[in-house]
């Protein structure tokens, strides 16, 4: 098998319907590419058609985001457990999310083979999360698939799926960031709850690498916005100073275009900030646009 491309093997977990399978198999995938057991990013002379929307279960009720009962605040076993359940299910598209983004877009942009690597390691990070935090939802009684979800994440994608300077933005770069922005409220109504163990987990684990994966988006929005100008620009020499103002204002005209409504305060300034993105890319985009 490991003769297969990584774009081949990102193609088969999107196709694995299971969300634990498909954790396990994209841990395997991303160590065998970072051993370099799976040496080519893609083959140039094949095309492979990625499935508009991964193999899923049936197994989770879902709902439309508008329509998500109230999760509350951790206060009582029920809304720990529906909270929980809520992130394993964010955990599952982001698995999916990052393998899309390598088996959709590497070839068909001519990425560098670091964009792939980034991207294996956020997929291996996404699935270990999902794994901690669906043992963790067992381990205070319940399952996934026990509460409803939505599949707003995945729209997203699907509303992005022509244009990767807009998946990076939406997904990375809006999504990816609101979280950082919750996640501290979170972990501490957890600890309010009495659930340090879970408080923990999001704390140690998930809320440091995901600000990893925010950067992941920023630096290659501002790489594709440098590579516009400038075609034999590398990731390492992208000077980005000289076309901040350039990258960021085209950053506010994508996110205006594809994301609905402003951004909601409060920002979590220091994480962004560690993500490589600060105030000036956002806080216009909180504000709604006057139609003056």
């Amino acid at each position: 098998m490991d003769s297969e491309t990584l774009i081949e093997s990102a193609i088969r977990v999107l196709n694995t319907a299971d969300p634990y399978e498909k954790a396990r198999l994209g841990d395997s995938i991303a160590v065998k590419w970072l051993q370099g057991a799976i040496s080519e990013p893609y083959d140039p002379t094949v095309d492979l058609p990625v499935m508009d929307r991964p193999a899923r279960l049936t197994n989770v009720k879902l709902v439309s985001p508008s329509l998500m009962p109230k999760l509350g605040k951790a206060g009582s076993l029920q809304s720990r457990q529906a909270i929980v359940h809520s992130l394993v299910h964010i955990e599952s598209w982001a698995v999916d999310l990052s393998w899309d983004i390598i088996a959709r877009f590497g070839k068909q942009e001519k990425m560098p083979r670091e964009f792939f690597t980034d991207f294996v390691r956020v997929a291996q990070d996404e699935g270990r999360h999902f794994t901690l935090l669906a043992a963790r939802l067992e381990e205070i009684g319940s399952r996934y698939g026990a509460f409803p979800a939505h599949d707003g994440l995945w729209d997203s994608a699907t509303a992005t799926s022509h244009d990767l300077l807009a998946r990076l933005a939406i997904e990375h770069c809006v999504h990816e960031a609101r979280g950082l922005d919750v996640l501290p409220t979170t972990i501490s109504r957890f600890r309010n709850g009495g659930d340090n163990e879970t408080a923990d987990l999001l704390e140690r684990v998930v809320y440091p690498e995901e600000i990893t994966h925010c950067a992941a988006g920023v630096k290659w929005f501002k790489y594709l916005c440098a590579r516009s100008k400038n075609p034999e620009v590398t990731v390492n020499s992208v000077e980005a100073d000289d076309i901040l103002e350039e990258i960021i204002q085209k950053f506010h005209s994508v996110v205006r275009e594809h994301f609905r409504g402003p951004l909601k305060p409060p920002f979590n300034a220091e994480a962004r900030k560690a993500a490589g993105f600060g105030p000036q890319w956002y806080e216009p985009l909180a504000v709604k646009e006057s139609n003056a």
